[in-house]
């Protein structure tokens, strides 16, 4: 392979899932439809949020973030594809790949970010009910999204300016319809030991304190749940956090599902599949599984439609 030292014409081509014209319909279609119920579900949570006052507590709050979060995510990697099927071009340039790949990381750290600070609110309106306005007031819950976004973006770019320093080859065909970290460095003709080392340290320690923290709260949670004698209070409680475990065992089953397949799986196809499940599928059923769950939302829902 030969060195390309010109990062500025040096182009990726993202492969995608096939080259068959008619396969190629269908997923656009199908992917165009999973967008736009991305995007609508995820605003009219934004707007039911807003627009009525019993929801603007630090629950519904972080919930609304969640779902800016999810448009952000799906904007991020579906459009581009869609477009990459409608022009036939499944090329993207140097610059451009690395911006798409750190937008990627910040959204993707920030998700799992939101989803421990989730579980701490839960944990806090469970166990300290009388105390949960005194500790999750508004300024310490914007300061938690804030700095959620702050630590990714720093994560984001020092896998950034790692990559930089990666020298790369001229055959750039990635299997995949984004551009993945791992997968960008796996193109790299420099030695990559320190950016494959930095991934798995970065994501064992963001893993290992999410993990503890869900851990955590829930064994407090259900051991505050079970101390009390009130069916009701017990049901209110599980209708509290029901959704938003639904929310954390569809986030990290499909990450554990890519992680499995882009291990024991050789296919390019089954690994772009895989990907999709992880960025894609999430941010479409986290309206649906909020608002079908969760009563409140569900009538402001219907005051909105109607």
């Amino acid at each position: 392979m030969e060195f390309q030292n010109k990062t500025a014409t040096l182009e990726f081509i993202l492969l995608g899932f096939t080259n068959d014209p008619q396969l190629q319909l269908l997923i656009f279609i199908l992917f165009l439809v999973i967008y736009l119920v991305t995007i609508l579900g995820n605003l009219l949570i934004i707007l039911a949020v807003s627009s009525d006052s019993h929801l603007h507590t630090p629950m519904y709050f972080f919930l609304s973030s969640l779902s800016l979060h999810d448009i952000c995510l799906s904007t991020t990697t579906v459009p581009n594809m869609l477009v990459n099927i409608q022009t036939q071009d499944q090329s993207i340039t140097y610059k451009a790949c690395l911006s798409q790949m750190s937008v990627a990381l910040i959204l993707v750290g920030l998700e799992n970010c939101l989803l421990a600070v989730m579980a701490y609110d839960c944990y806090v309106a469970i166990c300290h009910p009388l105390r949960y306005k005194v500790i999750l007031t508004p300024c310490f819950c914007i300061l938690l999204v804030l700095l959620s976004l702050l630590i990714n973006t720093v994560h984001a770019l020092l896998h950034t300016l790692m990559a930089l320093q990666l020298s790369f080859c001229t055959d750039l065909e990635i299997p995949h319809i984004i551009c993945e970290l791992a997968q960008v460095i796996k193109f790299a003709c420099s030695d990559t030991f320190t950016n494959n080392f930095l991934i798995y340290l970065v994501a064992s320690i963001f893993a290992g304190i999410s993990v503890f923290g869900f851990t955590f709260s829930y064994i407090q949670i259900v051991s505050s749940i079970l101390s009390s004698s009130s069916v009701g209070g017990r049901y209110k409680a599980f209708s509290t956090c029901g959704s938003h475990l639904s929310v954390v065992s569809l986030f990290y089953g499909t990450a554990f599902t890519v992680h499995m397949s882009s291990t024991i799986a050789d296919s390019p196809i089954k690994n772009a599949v895989a990907s999709m499940m992880y960025t894609v599928v999430p941010q479409m059923l986290n309206p649906f599984i909020y608002s079908l769950r969760n009563r409140e939302v569900k009538v402001t829902l219907k005051k909105l439609i109607t």
